[in-house]
């Protein structure tokens, strides 16, 4: 943890603020003073992924809790989200140190010239020596496009950047195997695979009721990046110094994976799929086994509303989820061309027609 290069740090709302709304200065200063101390004079960077927006936008709109509603979320999001990174550039500017501010949708990230210009973003802001903060854009993403959860942002961004480590901060110091608060539970200082996992109970709700997240996310997160090939802590804010410091503390989640195509990560974990082709026999066998693409031939019906670029799943004849990816035609073209072959289509539609309904380039398999 100590030699890592680049580090992802995410941090949630109830180590940022209190539980009425509003950000809490010496917390910011406190976490800030730490990420700052850790960049080592700029030998190691650092992108920070930050929650904190809607709740720091609660008090100034005069709300006493999270709203329910995506609309007056978005406007506390609105409003906190500009508090949020005044905050930060103003902490971070005692140690001389620039915030460059990074919105995100999963839809951003789906979409291919979208997900590049993603990474030339956060990777120019750190090559000028910029630290990022980045957050959900809560402020205009609809629920079908909303991560949900900063949990699984950081796992995602630090995919993006190639990170070294993942450090995700809470406000419990790391797993336990049962109920923090109860006697006789224990925390669990690594998690090596799966099988570790196996009998842990996790709960869902953090303390502070002013975030989205819980364990189940953070340890969704973990299990994402892990699976990419990044290794994770999962500890306490408190602790986020011995954490970068490669200190032992909280919980490491080892490797259990290697890094893969970047965007098929984002699709796998970040899309919502927008409708869905159900496939023959042929198909699923030929996009499962022969990691081809789908061409029109094999597509059984289809069903949704979606437009060329959208993410959909390509279900079996069960209609089992089998792989899920990013669709060439609008859903009011698929019936047209069902079981027809390219080659007959290019002729009577023309040469815009021959082509995959989905390219195994942007297709990612679902497995279990």
């Amino acid at each position: 943890m100590a030699e890592a290069r680049r580090v992802v740090v995410k941090v949630g709302s109830s180590s940022l603020t209190t539980a009425s709304g509003g950000l809490d200065a010496d917390r910011v200063d406190a976490l800030v003073d730490v990420l700052a101390k850790s960049r080592d004079g700029g030998r190691r960077e650092i992108v920070l992924v930050s929650s904190g927006a809607i709740a720091a936008g609660l008090s100034p709109l005069g709300l006493v809790r999270r709203p329910k509603d995506l609309a007056r979320q978005q406007a506390a999001a609105s409003v906190g989200q500009g508090l949020l990174v005044a905050r930060y550039t103003a902490s971070f500017a005692r140690y001389g140190v620039r915030v460059g501010q990074v919105l995100l949708t999963s839809d951003d990230m789906a979409r291919r010239a979208h997900h590049r210009n993603a990474s030339r973003t956060l990777d120019q802001l750190l090559a000028m020596g910029a630290l990022p903060v980045v957050n959900e854009n809560d402020t205009v993403a609809t629920d079908e496009i909303r991560f949900g959860d900063n949990d699984r942002l950081a796992a995602l961004v630090a995919h993006l950047v190639h990170a070294d480590l993942l450090v995700l901060l809470s406000d419990v110091d790391g797993l336990y195997d049962g109920d923090p608060a109860k006697p006789g539970t224990s925390r669990i200082d690594e998690v090596t695979g799966p099988a570790d996992m196996a009998h842990v109970e996790i709960g869902s709700a953090g303390k502070a009721g002013v975030g989205t997240g819980g364990m189940v996310t953070k340890v969704e997160a973990a299990r994402i990046a892990a699976a990419a090939g990044i290794p994770v802590v999962l500890t306490s804010a408190s602790q986020a110094g011995d954490a970068l410091a490669g200190r032992a503390t909280g919980t490491y989640f080892h490797r259990t994976g290697r890094r893969s195509a970047d965007r098929l990560l984002w699709l796998q974990h970040a899309s919502e799929p927008r409708g869905a082709l159900t496939l023959d026999e042929g198909a699923v066998r030929a996009v499962v086994q022969g990691r081809k693409s789908l061409l029109p031939a094999g597509i059984a019906a289809v069903e949704g509303e979606f437009t060329a670029g959208d993410p959909v799943e390509l279900r079996d004849a069960e209609g089992r989820a089998v792989a899920r990816g990013l669709v060439n035609f609008d859903a009011k073209e698929i019936p047209m061309l069902i079981g027809r072959s390219t080659r007959d289509l290019a002729r009577e539609l023309g040469p815009a027609y021959e082509r995959e309904v989905v390219h195994r380039d942007d297709l990612v398999l679902l497995h279990g």
